[in-house]
Protein backbone atom coordinates (compact mmCIF):
# COMPACT_ATOMS: atom_id res chain seq x y z
CA UNK A 1 0.00 0.00 0.00
CA UNK A 2 2.60 2.39 0.69
CA UNK A 3 4.40 1.57 -2.56
CA UNK A 4 1.68 2.35 -4.20
CA UNK A 5 0.47 5.56 -2.77
CA UNK A 6 4.66 6.47 -3.04
CA UNK A 7 3.85 6.32 -6.99
CA UNK A 8 0.45 7.30 -7.14
CA UNK A 9 2.46 10.60 -5.52
CA UNK A 10 5.06 10.32 -8.27
CA UNK A 11 2.23 10.40 -11.22
CA UNK A 12 0.82 13.28 -9.55
CA UNK A 13 4.00 15.55 -8.99
CA UNK A 14 5.40 14.22 -12.29
CA UNK A 15 2.09 15.27 -14.46
CA UNK A 16 1.74 18.53 -12.11
CA UNK A 17 5.44 18.83 -13.76
CA UNK A 18 4.37 18.37 -17.16
CA UNK A 19 1.51 20.66 -17.05
CA UNK A 20 3.21 23.27 -15.57
CA UNK A 21 6.21 23.40 -17.64
CA UNK A 22 5.66 21.84 -20.72
CA UNK A 23 6.39 22.68 -24.09
CA UNK A 24 3.30 25.38 -24.82
CA UNK A 25 4.47 26.43 -28.41
CA UNK A 26 2.55 24.27 -30.89
CA UNK A 27 4.58 22.16 -33.64
CA UNK A 28 4.40 24.86 -36.34
CA UNK A 29 6.39 27.40 -34.23
CA UNK A 30 10.19 27.11 -35.67
CA UNK A 31 12.77 28.68 -33.12
CA UNK A 32 15.24 30.66 -34.85
CA UNK A 33 19.15 30.73 -33.52
CA UNK A 34 19.91 34.05 -34.44
CA UNK A 35 17.75 37.12 -35.70
CA UNK A 36 18.77 36.77 -39.29
CA UNK A 37 15.66 38.08 -41.65
CA UNK A 38 16.27 34.88 -43.78
CA UNK A 39 15.63 32.63 -41.07
CA UNK A 40 12.96 34.94 -39.45
CA UNK A 41 11.07 35.04 -42.44
CA UNK A 42 10.80 31.17 -43.07
CA UNK A 43 9.91 31.08 -39.58
CA UNK A 44 6.87 33.61 -39.68
CA UNK A 45 5.73 31.96 -43.16
CA UNK A 46 6.19 28.92 -41.92
CA UNK A 47 3.24 29.57 -39.06
CA UNK A 48 1.01 31.79 -40.82
CA UNK A 49 -1.31 29.06 -42.32
CA UNK A 50 -1.99 27.65 -38.86
CA UNK A 51 -1.57 30.05 -36.63
CA UNK A 52 -4.27 31.92 -37.97
CA UNK A 53 -6.74 28.87 -37.76
CA UNK A 54 -6.29 29.70 -33.40
CA UNK A 55 -5.25 28.30 -30.55
CA UNK A 56 -8.17 27.01 -28.72
CA UNK A 57 -6.13 25.49 -25.80
CA UNK A 58 -4.19 28.73 -25.38
CA UNK A 59 -7.21 30.89 -25.95
CA UNK A 60 -6.14 32.52 -29.11
CA UNK A 61 -8.88 33.18 -31.54
CA UNK A 62 -8.95 32.45 -35.14
CA UNK A 63 -7.84 35.50 -37.54
CA UNK A 64 -8.80 33.61 -40.83
CA UNK A 65 -11.67 34.01 -41.00
CA UNK A 66 -12.52 36.56 -38.49
CA UNK A 67 -15.69 38.32 -37.89
CA UNK A 68 -16.78 42.21 -37.48
CA UNK A 69 -19.93 41.89 -35.80
CA UNK A 70 -20.22 45.77 -36.65
CA UNK A 71 -18.51 48.64 -38.33
CA UNK A 72 -19.38 51.94 -39.06
CA UNK A 73 -17.50 53.71 -41.72
CA UNK A 74 -18.11 57.48 -41.81
CA UNK A 75 -17.38 58.28 -45.04
CA UNK A 76 -17.57 62.03 -47.04
CA UNK A 77 -21.05 62.53 -47.20
CA UNK A 78 -22.19 59.04 -46.86
CA UNK A 79 -22.19 56.76 -43.56
CA UNK A 80 -22.10 52.72 -44.08
CA UNK A 81 -22.19 50.44 -41.31
CA UNK A 82 -20.49 47.06 -42.09
CA UNK A 83 -22.73 43.62 -40.35
CA UNK A 84 -21.98 40.18 -39.69
CA UNK A 85 -18.71 40.73 -41.56
CA UNK A 86 -16.29 37.93 -42.45
CA UNK A 87 -12.24 38.80 -43.39
CA UNK A 88 -10.41 35.38 -45.25
CA UNK A 89 -7.32 35.46 -46.65
CA UNK A 90 -4.71 35.81 -43.45
CA UNK A 91 -3.47 32.25 -44.23
CA UNK A 92 -2.10 32.94 -47.58
CA UNK A 93 -0.33 35.98 -46.62
CA UNK A 94 3.58 36.09 -47.83
CA UNK A 95 6.16 37.13 -45.72
CA UNK A 96 8.13 39.93 -47.47
CA UNK A 97 10.59 40.64 -44.52
CA UNK A 98 11.08 40.55 -40.48
CA UNK A 99 13.64 42.35 -38.98
CA UNK A 100 14.15 41.46 -35.06
CA UNK A 101 16.14 44.36 -33.03
CA UNK A 102 15.87 42.15 -29.59
CA UNK A 103 17.99 44.86 -27.47
CA UNK A 104 16.03 47.25 -28.49
CA UNK A 105 13.07 45.58 -28.22
CA UNK A 106 11.77 46.81 -32.07
CA UNK A 107 10.50 44.50 -34.43
CA UNK A 108 9.07 45.07 -38.10
CA UNK A 109 7.13 43.05 -40.03
CA UNK A 110 5.94 43.17 -43.89
CA UNK A 111 3.68 41.44 -46.00
CA UNK A 112 1.44 40.94 -48.37
CA UNK A 113 -2.24 39.54 -49.01
CA UNK A 114 -5.32 38.83 -50.77
CA UNK A 115 -8.01 39.50 -48.41
CA UNK A 116 -11.86 38.84 -49.05
CA UNK A 117 -14.52 40.62 -46.76
CA UNK A 118 -17.97 39.71 -47.09
CA UNK A 119 -21.24 40.45 -44.45
CA UNK A 120 -24.47 42.91 -44.82
CA UNK A 121 -24.18 46.63 -45.18
CA UNK A 122 -26.92 49.46 -44.80
CA UNK A 123 -25.75 53.14 -46.21
CA UNK A 124 -27.50 56.09 -45.98
CA UNK A 125 -26.01 59.83 -47.46
CA UNK A 126 -24.83 60.85 -50.55
CA UNK A 127 -22.34 60.09 -53.12
CA UNK A 128 -21.83 63.18 -55.69
CA UNK A 129 -25.47 64.05 -56.82
CA UNK A 130 -26.89 60.87 -55.97
CA UNK A 131 -28.75 60.20 -52.38
CA UNK A 132 -28.25 56.61 -51.52
CA UNK A 133 -30.27 54.89 -49.24
CA UNK A 134 -29.40 50.95 -49.58
CA UNK A 135 -29.18 47.79 -48.09
CA UNK A 136 -27.91 44.53 -48.45
CA UNK A 137 -25.11 42.19 -49.32
CA UNK A 138 -21.40 43.46 -49.03
CA UNK A 139 -18.12 42.24 -50.53
CA UNK A 140 -14.98 43.96 -50.91
CA UNK A 141 -11.76 42.17 -52.22
CA UNK A 142 -8.45 43.43 -51.60
CA UNK A 143 -5.72 42.32 -53.75
CA UNK A 144 -1.62 42.62 -53.06
CA UNK A 145 -2.35 44.95 -49.75
CA UNK A 146 0.87 45.66 -48.18
CA UNK A 147 1.47 46.18 -45.05
CA UNK A 148 4.29 46.96 -42.60
CA UNK A 149 3.59 46.63 -39.41
CA UNK A 150 6.56 48.09 -36.44
CA UNK A 151 6.12 46.81 -33.30
CA UNK A 152 7.87 47.41 -29.50
CA UNK A 153 8.02 45.07 -27.00
CA UNK A 154 9.03 44.14 -23.47
CA UNK A 155 10.22 41.75 -21.46
CA UNK A 156 8.05 40.06 -18.73
CA UNK A 157 8.71 37.59 -16.08
CA UNK A 158 5.82 35.53 -14.49
CA UNK A 159 5.69 34.39 -10.39
CA UNK A 160 7.76 31.91 -11.48
CA UNK A 161 10.49 34.04 -13.06
CA UNK A 162 9.70 32.53 -17.05
CA UNK A 163 10.06 35.09 -19.70
CA UNK A 164 7.65 36.63 -21.79
CA UNK A 165 7.14 39.09 -24.55
CA UNK A 166 4.83 41.44 -24.41
CA UNK A 167 4.02 44.41 -27.05
CA UNK A 168 4.48 47.83 -25.48
CA UNK A 169 2.95 49.87 -28.73
CA UNK A 170 2.67 49.55 -32.72
CA UNK A 171 2.39 51.50 -35.78
CA UNK A 172 1.88 50.29 -39.15
CA UNK A 173 1.12 51.65 -42.91
CA UNK A 174 -0.29 50.40 -46.17
CA UNK A 175 -1.36 50.41 -49.49
CA UNK A 176 -3.44 48.86 -51.57
CA UNK A 177 -1.78 47.32 -53.84
CA UNK A 178 -2.94 46.52 -57.08
CA UNK A 179 -7.09 46.73 -56.87
CA UNK A 180 -9.90 46.95 -54.51
CA UNK A 181 -12.91 45.59 -55.94
CA UNK A 182 -16.33 46.47 -54.43
CA UNK A 183 -19.59 44.95 -54.88
CA UNK A 184 -22.88 46.46 -52.89
CA UNK A 185 -26.42 45.32 -53.52
CA UNK A 186 -29.33 47.55 -53.75
CA UNK A 187 -27.36 50.89 -53.17
CA UNK A 188 -30.71 52.28 -54.44
CA UNK A 189 -33.58 50.47 -52.96
CA UNK A 190 -35.83 51.70 -55.95
CA UNK A 191 -33.51 51.48 -59.15
CA UNK A 192 -31.27 48.90 -59.95
CA UNK A 193 -30.10 50.81 -62.65
CA UNK A 194 -29.37 53.65 -60.62
CA UNK A 195 -27.51 51.01 -58.22
CA UNK A 196 -25.22 49.51 -60.86
CA UNK A 197 -24.13 52.79 -62.11
CA UNK A 198 -22.86 54.55 -58.86
CA UNK A 199 -21.25 50.95 -58.13
CA UNK A 200 -19.04 50.99 -61.33
CA UNK A 201 -18.48 54.97 -60.57
CA UNK A 202 -17.18 53.50 -57.12
CA UNK A 203 -14.85 50.70 -59.13
CA UNK A 204 -13.78 52.94 -61.69
CA UNK A 205 -12.38 55.62 -58.71
CA UNK A 206 -11.53 52.59 -56.56
CA UNK A 207 -8.07 54.10 -54.98
CA UNK A 208 -9.90 57.56 -53.86
CA UNK A 209 -13.22 55.66 -52.58
CA UNK A 210 -10.64 52.84 -50.59
CA UNK A 211 -8.38 55.65 -49.06
CA UNK A 212 -11.88 56.70 -47.51
CA UNK A 213 -13.59 53.33 -46.75
CA UNK A 214 -10.35 50.56 -46.46
CA UNK A 215 -8.76 52.43 -43.47
CA UNK A 216 -11.24 51.84 -41.03
CA UNK A 217 -11.60 47.87 -41.84
CA UNK A 218 -7.98 47.79 -41.89
CA UNK A 219 -7.76 49.52 -38.82
CA UNK A 220 -9.52 46.68 -37.09
CA UNK A 221 -8.02 43.97 -38.60
CA UNK A 222 -4.62 45.33 -37.30
CA UNK A 223 -5.54 45.55 -34.04
CA UNK A 224 -7.12 42.36 -33.39
CA UNK A 225 -4.24 40.80 -34.95
CA UNK A 226 -2.21 42.74 -32.20
CA UNK A 227 -4.67 41.96 -29.50
CA UNK A 228 -4.37 38.05 -30.84
CA UNK A 229 -0.53 38.00 -31.08
CA UNK A 230 -0.62 39.61 -27.48
CA UNK A 231 -2.67 36.59 -25.91
CA UNK A 232 -0.42 34.11 -27.67
CA UNK A 233 2.91 35.94 -25.82
CA UNK A 234 1.21 35.86 -22.46
CA UNK A 235 0.95 32.05 -22.76
CA UNK A 236 4.07 30.84 -24.60
CA UNK A 237 7.64 31.66 -22.80
CA UNK A 238 10.24 33.34 -25.05
CA UNK A 239 12.71 30.53 -25.18
CA UNK A 240 9.95 28.48 -26.82
CA UNK A 241 9.80 31.36 -29.65
CA UNK A 242 13.54 32.05 -30.31
CA UNK A 243 16.69 30.60 -29.09
CA UNK A 244 18.89 33.76 -28.85
CA UNK A 245 19.53 34.61 -25.06
CA UNK A 246 17.41 37.21 -23.81
CA UNK A 247 19.12 40.47 -23.69
CA UNK A 248 20.60 42.38 -20.17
Amino acid sequence: MILRAAFSILCFVLGFCSLGYGKLAPDYIHPCNATTSECLIKATQDAIPEFVKGIPNLNVPSLDPFVIEKLAIPLNGLKVTFYKGKVSGFRKCIVDNVISELEKRHFVLEFHCNLTIKGQYDAIGRILLFPINGEGDAKVKLTNLRMKVDINTKYVKDKQGIDYFAIKNYKYSFDYGDRVQFDLQNLFKESKELSETVLKFLNDNWKTVAEEFGKPIVDYAVDLAIRTIEKFFDKVPYDELIYVPLPK
